[in-house]
This record gives structure tokens, C-alpha cells and sequence, in this order.
């Protein structure tokens, strides 16, 4: 009654799919969600059969052939646990494709394990989590020194990069030494979490 055609439609207790099959059928766009496994077992298939030009409700009378599609997501666990710390649950793959995706905007690429997750718009993105260095010490590992600032540089290699944005547990270089080589510090989880 309220929207029009390309409006979005929000039903976040989506339960058997209703709204989203008559909003489908009226040529709104829309966002399901549900917590319960009928989401898989009941919501998924009616949706696909929905776009398949399946005939009831609405559809005669708003004369619907079929048509569109749609796109099911689960929901991974947390990255941040209750007390505000990366849950050590999440493997580095994880953590840099939300870190890359918050920073750019775009997918994560992944690729070869390193510290570099990449270079977007001049700026290289950095991420020295989990052992990545397979070195936890102070001295490397998941803080930021001279020597893993040496590494992330090596792992950059040719690629184009005026900034680095680093994200580490902590950094024993200073305010100067950071600026001095176009490097950003970001401390894992609280810059996550900030969303910085």
C-alpha cells in the first residue's frame, strides 16, 4: 500500500517468506531475515520457486510470469566477542576480507597469505594478525617494529603504494618514525571496532 516499484522492503522476520514473495511479485526490491534454519529449508525454495513464476497469492492479479533472483547469506560468528576482543575463533582470511571491505568498499581478493592485503587507490593495506609472520614475539609477529615494517614493504613489492595503513595489536615506532615512512597505525581490535 505505501511503496512503489524499485522501493525497498524490509523484513527482518522474514518467517515463511510472504512479504518478500509479494513484494518480489510487485517489482520491489527486499531484504529478508531470519535466524531460524527454515530460512534454508522453506524460505530459500519458495523465493526461487517465486522467480520461477509459481502462481499463488497475488499473482494473478498482478499479472506475474516469473522473473528476478536473489541472493542468500548466512551470517558468520562475530569477529569481536562480548569483551570487545577479536573472538579467537576468526582466522586471518576473515579478518582481512572485513578489514579490506571496510577500508575500500569492495571484495577481498585474497590470495597468497601475507601481510599486504593489497593496494587500493594508492594506499596499501596491511594486516599483522594470528602469525601471519608465524613469529608472535614482541619483537615481531603482531606488533609493529622496524623489522615487520621491513616485511610488510617486501611484501608490497612493486606495487604502487605513497601510504601504508597498518593494523597490528601495537607499534614500538614512534609518532615521527610513522610519519616519516607514510605509515597509518591502526590497533587491532579497537580501530575495528571504531570503524575508523
Amino acid at each position: 500500500m505505501v511503496t512503489q516499484p524499485g522501493d525497498l522492503v524490509l523484513d527482518s522476520f522474514l518467517g515463511s517468506g510472504t512479504t518478500a514473495a509479494v513484494a518480489h511479485k510487485m517489482g520491489r526490491r527486499w531484504i529478508g531475515i531470519e535466524m531460524g534454519d527454515h530460512a534454508k529449508t522453506l524460505c530459500a525454495p519458495r523465493l526461487k520457486g517465486v522467480c520461477e513464476g509459481e502462481q499463488s497469492g497475488i499473482s494473478k492479479a498482478v499479472g506475474w510470469k516469473g522473473g528476478g533472483g536473489f541472493r542468500f547469506y548466512e551470517l558468520g560468528e562475530p569477529i569481536v566477542d562480548e569483551n570487545g576482543a577479536i573472538a579467537e575463533s576468526v582466522e586471518f582470511e576473515t579478518l582481512a576480507a572485513h578489514i579490506w571491505w571496510r577500508e575500500t568498499g569492495t571484495a577481498w581478493q585474497g590470495g597468497k597469505k601475507s601481510t599486504v592485503l593489497g593496494v587500493h587507490d594508492g594506499v596499501a593495506y596491511a594486516l599483522l594478525y594470528n602469525g601471519i609472520l608465524h613469529d608472535r614475539s614482541v619483537n615481531g609477529g603482531n606488533v609493529l617494529t622496524s623489522k615487520t615494517l621491513r616485511l610488510i614493504r617486501e611484501d608490497i613489492g612493486s606495487a604502487k603504494a605513497n601510504k601504508i595503513v597498518v593494523y597490528a595489536e601495537c607499534t614500538r615506532l614512534g609518532t615521527d618514525k610513522l610519519k616519516s615512512e607514510s605509515v597509518e597505525f591502526r590497533q587491532t581490535p579497537y580501530d575495528i571496532i571504531a570503524g575508523r
